[in-house]
């Protein structure tokens, strides 16, 4: 599980240094979720759990009429994105958790997010106050992960783990899988109608450079899975995942790049707020 308060500590930090890795990583995806945003209305738009901003960056420099807001947890990530947004006067940052911020001026007419809605505590009072505060009808696009099953590269780094405990039982568990289940999906859209889900798999690029494998290696053990085992396990037990882990990202190195097959939903619906 991933929630607010590692957001704001460890992992927002290592989150906001390999930003460029990160976009990366999502490389194959992007493009997907901008089409489907560009079909959209708004001038209000306001990304939740905007990271380092590359989408806000990208809506608003498509879109010089509208004003856009990235909304983030994590200080430092905000920070990463406020310095990659200088020239663009449309174009806010601003430190909040999407599930409680009150918009400045106009109700937003257009909410978009890259992976950055399934770490709310409290997933239906989250998304039934983005409608509540939206405008009448406001539309909204956002992508998460397809269920673990489906995304070799949490998959193959997680049988190469440990057995872990047994994690608290929560009816809502943060984290990049909370949105896997379209059924549970829906549950947590409160104040939400006209849902609709697209499969979409893409290449999740680990590695690249004149050494993909070493490249893929330094990114995991800052991001995800393997970074946590890495900091966690004991000296035996993480000098064997190590080498597991090698061996892994050995086999995904095809043609210069380091990639794992992954699988996401693009998620549309509409404020149910008339």
């Amino acid at each position: 599980m991933t929630g607010a308060q590692e957001w704001q500590g460890r992992v927002g930090q290592n989150w906001a240094a390999e930003w460029e890795r990160t976009d990366r990583s999502f490389a194959a995806l992007t493009p997907y979720l901008l089409e489907a945003i560009a079909a959209e209305p708004g001038k209000r738009v306001i990304d939740v759990g905007c990271g380092a901003g590359e989408l806000s960056l990208a809506v608003a420099a498509a879109r010089p009429e509208a004003q856009v807001t990235g909304v983030d947890i994590s200080g430092e990530l905000i920070e990463a994105a406020r310095n990659r947004s200088a020239g663009l006067g449309n174009l806010a940052f601003t430190v909040a958790d999407a599930a409680t911020w009150q918009a400045d001026g106009a109700a937003p007419d257009l909410y978009i997010s890259r992976h950055g809605v399934m770490f709310f505590t409290d997933p239906p009072a989250a998304f039934a106050h983005l409608s509540a505060k939206a405008a009448p009808g406001a539309r909204m696009v956002f992508s998460c992960f397809r269920p673990a099953a489906e995304n070799p590269w949490a998959m193959d780094i997680a049988r190469l783990l440990p057995p872990a405990k047994p994690a608290p039982a929560l009816e809502f568990p943060p984290g990049p899988f909370a949105f896997a289940e379209p059924d549970h999906m829906r549950r947590c859209l409160k104040g939400w109608r006209d849902i609709e889900f697209k499969p979409l798999d893409f290449a999740y690029v680990a590695g690249s450079g004149t050494n993909p494998v070493a490249d893929a290696l330094s990114f995991f053990s800052r991001i995800g899975p393997a970074a946590a085992a890495i900091r966690i396990l004991p000296d035996q037990a993480r000098a064997a995942f190590e080498r597991g882990l090698l061996e892994l990202v050995q086999s995904r190195s095809v043609g210069g790049r380091v990639c794992f097959p992954a699988a996401a939903w693009l998620v549309t619906a509409t404020a149910d707020n008339t």
